[in-house]
């Protein structure tokens, strides 16, 4: 039974190598956690999970950019793959779905693309349909996924609307109690979705991956 001090030093190996990033390194720390006995739950947990509020504050400031985060995602996802291979399969929980992309008439993708990488990295499974993306389309295919969450992104204040259209057309369709709708974008604000009726907001990255376990009840 590995020490304290053991399982503490193998999650930071594996945390510090996501914050470099660096992917071989983040994989080989996954696979000593899984060689010397340790909780793979609790090395997802601190050690993957909890890296992705340090990259939202890192980018934020300007420390790091689209590629490092880009990096660090596939140091998580690669990471998490192995220590999940030996978790037991009846403590896999399914993962929650989210269904994410920018609205009509909007092709601004960065800020949707990290939110998608923090939201995968998070543990949920993330269904990106891309910029420029009709309402009917976000319900449709939350539908067919049977999707937990629809995330909308908007850039730009004339497209903002669009979030608003998702929500009424989930109305109009009798399955507004069937999804959880969030909302994030420049324009976008707390106040703005409490008035369309959002059920979540994230002003970043981080904040998005705070409120969508918040919304699926995954304890923060």
């Amino acid at each position: 039974m590995p020490s304290d001090r053991q399982v503490h030093e193998a999650v930071n190996k594996l945390k510090e190598a996501i914050l470099t990033p660096d992917v071989e390194a983040a994989k080989q720390a996954a696979r000593e956690i899984v060689a010397k006995g340790i909780d793979p739950n609790r090395a997802i947990e601190e050690g993957i999970r909890g890296s992705t509020g340090i990259l939202a504050e890192k980018f934020d400031s300007g420390e790091f950019f689209l590629p490092h985060l880009v990096m660090a995602g596939e140091a998580m996802i690669e990471a998490g793959n192995i220590l999940e291979a030996v978790l037991p399969k009846s403590s896999l929980a399914a993962k929650k779905v989210v269904v994410v992309g920018t609205v009509e008439g909007d092709m601004h993708s960065v800020g949707k693309n990290i939110v998608a990488m923090m939201l995968r990295c998070g543990g949920f499974e993330v269904h990106d349909l891309g910029v420029d993306v009709k309402s009917s389309a976000f319900v449709q295919r939350a539908k067919d996924l049977g999707a937990d969450i629809i995330a909308l992104s908007s850039l730009m204040t004339t497209t903002r609307p669009y979030q608003r259209e998702v929500i009424e057309e989930l109305e109009s369709l009798g399955l507004r109690q069937r999804f959880r709708v969030m909302v994030g974008g420049g324009p976008v604000t707390r106040e703005w979705a409490r008035e369309i009726g959002a059920d979540g907001y994230g002003k970043d990255a981080a904040e998005a991956l705070t409120e969508a376990r918040r919304l699926v009840g995954i304890e923060v």
